[in-house]
């Protein structure tokens, strides 16, 4: 799963071309859109009313469709399990389920078979879907600025993130950080990449370059196919494939 406590870290941007490049590498990907703001969707297949997670996952009951009967391709080995707002109004109903950690797990294990990764796009909360994601992933990804601010919301993140492991999902790993709109330039960027490497958290080697055409192809659907910063993309999807050959 793609996560951070905080907004704006780049969480959707690097679902997309993260997903984008493991499957030009040649696994099958699932971007799972958790987040009722539908960006992902919106960007990539635009308004999935009636047919997104929020009939797979249900509300104060169980949902009206299978996850298999609302995904969507985007691109050769690249499908979307689109989101919808509706998800919003669901998460109040679901908390009554019995076993609602499990919602999505259940689902997700429907097609589990057809897919070589998932990637879950979450919203920036400690909400029941957040928490439903991290019952359901075996590792999390967390995007963050190279800022003050943004490291102590990824402190607080990490917090949340061992409480969940301990009480719903004891494998559940931090693969790593990846610093995102980074300007090696300022001295602001690299004293927080310093902090980084000291504070203990596992940190991915590649960074993601501060860029325009990074938030204007995301917000037009489109990944970054050419230029540096698809190369930091295909740098980072290398490091994700040598984790998951570890797992095998």
């Amino acid at each position: 799963m793609i996560a951070n406590q905080k907004g704006g870290t780049g969480k959707t941007t690097t679902a997309l071309n993260l997903g984008t490049q493991l499957a030009e590498a040649g696994a099958r990907v699932l971007l799972v859109d958790l987040d009722p703001q539908s960006s992902l969707t919106l960007a990539t297949i635009g308004d999935c009313h009636g047919s997104s997670m929020a009939e797979v996952l249900g509300g104060a009951q169980a949902g009206s469709l299978t996850l298999s009967k609302i995904i969507k391709r985007l691109g050769n080995r690249l499908d979307i399990a689109p989101a919808d707002i509706a998800m919003s109004s669901n998460e109040a109903g679901m908390i009554g389920r019995p076993l609602r950690e499990l919602i999505l797990q259940k689902a997700l294990s429907t097609v589990s078979k057809n897919y070589d990764v998932c990637l879950i796009d979450c919203s920036p909360s400690l909400s029941v879907l957040f928490v439903n994601a991290l019952t359901a992933a075996h590792a999390v990804i967390s995007p963050t600025l190279p800022a003050a601010l943004d490291l102590r919301g990824l402190r607080l993140f990490v917090e949340s993130l061992e409480q969940t492991k301990a009480d719903l999902n004891p494998s559940l790993e931090l693969i790593g950080v990846v610093v995102c709109q980074y300007d090696s330039r300022l001295t602001l960027h690299n004293a927080a990449l310093a902090d980084l490497k000291a504070s203990g958290l596992p940190l991915f080697k590649t960074t993601i370059s501060k860029s325009v055409n990074a938030a204007t192809s995301a917000g037009a659907g489109l990944a970054i196919s050419r230029g540096s910063l698809a190369e930091q993309y295909n740098q980072l999807s290398k490091e994700v494939i040598k984790w998951l050959k570890k797992q095998k």
